[in-house]
């Protein structure tokens, strides 16, 4: 039954007098049991379900990315999203986020191993206010970068090792790798190697929504205790990957009301990493002129699509404004004409 009082409280949003009842236990009660599993989780079983891919499953995963997505020796996909959390009054402003509300990061590498996206790399460590670069260099995954698994493959005569797949709020660096700036001077190639890379990216932010579904108290703000939100975050990171590998269904109807209770907590827009000088622009490089040389050139329409879509708006609204106006005009016509001829008999 302990177990499954932790599991009922990770994957509900109710709350612990509630969830005592439910169990015909004390809230006190529920409280241990959800501390002693998730402690037990993270001590002892996260390691065995998040962990870095050995050589032979990241030459599988590269493969996978590569067949879906064309881009070779991708070996997963890094990004944050924001946790609500019960901030504390000393160091409230820390966790603040953008959009006003408090949480923490938690950054995810995300690959294609299993059947759905799973999690080989999850940390939450650092509070809402600070920048995915900061949360980055905060993660084990960039303390313990040169553990990651390597395999050379020559691209256009460059030596090409295994990276990861960013967005514009990390640095470009030799294992990991994020698309141009979009700047006015862009030119198709560099355009249609972000659209390539934004496709493969859509990974991580499908397994975060499925995170999310699957183990609701990550979408509102618990009473837990600050310093225990990171452990309760990464339980539900090795929970969501065991029943991803267990193939345990998700319902669309979870998805359907994930998203509407992350309407209360929307998520803070990532802030661009300032551009500098790398060494590793040579790679992007090559694997931008690998990409126009062999596949179809692509254009990211989507911000293209929203002004047309928001000009067409504006103006459906001026024709409903003049049709209005013709409207009250022939309104004021006939009162007119009314009057006149009321007058006139």
């Amino acid at each position: 039954m302990r177990v499954a009082i932790a599991v009922y409280r990770l994957g509900s949003c109710g709350e612990y007098r509630l969830i005592a009842n439910q169990f015909g236990v004390h809230k006190s009660t529920v409280m241990k049991f959800v501390r002693m599993f998730c402690q037990g989780m993270v001590t002892q079983v996260a390691h065995l379900l998040i962990k870095v891919p050995s050589l032979e499953e990241a030459l599988v995963i590269a493969q996978r990315f590569e067949a879906r997505y064309h881009i070779p020796q991708i070996i997963g996909c890094v990004d944050g999203t924001h946790i609500p959390v019960l901030a504390p009054s000393d160091g409230y402003r820390d966790f603040v986020n953008r959009k006003g509300w408090t949480s923490y990061v938690l950054q995810g590498v995300v690959t294609l191993l299993c059947l759905s996206d799973s999690f080989w790399s999850a940390s939450c460590k650092v509070p809402g206010s600070a920048h995915d670069a900061t949360v980055l260099r905060h993660s084990d995954l960039f303390k313990k970068s040169h553990l990651l698994p390597k395999h050379v493959r020559h691209i256009g005569g460059m030596p090409v090792n295994f990276f990861l797949l960013g967005d514009p709020a990390y640095p470009l660096m030799e294992w990991l790798m994020k698309g141009y700036p979009h700047t006015t001077g862009i030119t198709p190639q560099e355009e249609s190697f972000n659209f390539y890379l934004s496709s493969a990216r859509t990974s991580v932010e499908i397994a975060f929504g499925r995170l999310k579904a699957r183990w609701r108290v990550l979408l509102k703000r618990s009473d837990f205790h600050y310093t225990f939100t990171p452990l309760v975050v990464v339980t539900c990171c090795a929970l969501h990957n065991f029943c991803e590998r267990e193939e345990e269904i998700l319902h669309s109807t979870w998805m359907a009301e994930a998203t509407s209770l992350q309407t209360s907590t929307p998520q803070p827009a990532s802030r661009p990493y300032p551009p500098s000088r790398s060494t590793d622009e040579a790679v992007r490089r090559t694997l931008t002129e690998y990409m126009a040389s062999n596949f179809p050139l692509r254009r990211q329409w989507p911000l293209l699509l929203i002004l047309v879509m928001d000009l067409v708006l504006v103006m459906g609204l001026l024709l409903l404004v003049v049709d209005l106006l013709l409207v009250l005009a022939i309104v004021l016509v006939l009162v007119l004409v009314l009057v006149l001829v009321l007058v006139l008999s």
